[in-house]
C-alpha cells in the first residue's frame, strides 16, 4: 500500500538496533491526519510532500533484513490539481 503525506519533523535515535540502515527517520503526517515514522533514504526536508509504502514492501527494499515498516519511496514535485 502507498500513502501520501507531508514531512513534519525529524526523529533522532542515537541508540538503535544495528540492523537499521543508514538514513533518516522522519515524522510524516498523512493526508488522513494520522502520523507515522518513516525511514528516509532520499534525504527529504521538512514540509516536503512524500509517498510512503508500508509493511513487507518497505522491508523488502533492503538487501539485508531491516526493521523498517514505513519507507519514503518518492518526493512529490508538484501537488495534484483538481478541476
Amino acid at each position: 500500500m502507498m500513502v501520501r503525506g507531508r514531512v513534519i519533523g525529524r526523529v533522532w535515535a542515537t541508540k538503535h538496533v544495528d540492523a537499521l540502515p543508514q538514513g533518516g527517520l522522519l515524522e510524516i503526517e498523512l493526508d488522513s491526519g494520522a502520523r507515522l515514522i518513516a525511514f528516509d533514504p532520499l534525504g527529504c526536508a521538512e514540509g516536503e510532500d512524500v509517498l510512503v509504502t508500508q509493511g513487507s514492501v518497505a522491508a523488502g527494499h533492503f538487501d539485508k533484513r531491516a526493521p523498517v515498516d514505513a519507507l519514503i519511496i518518492g518526493s512529490i514535485d508538484e501537488p495534484s490539481k483538481t478541476s
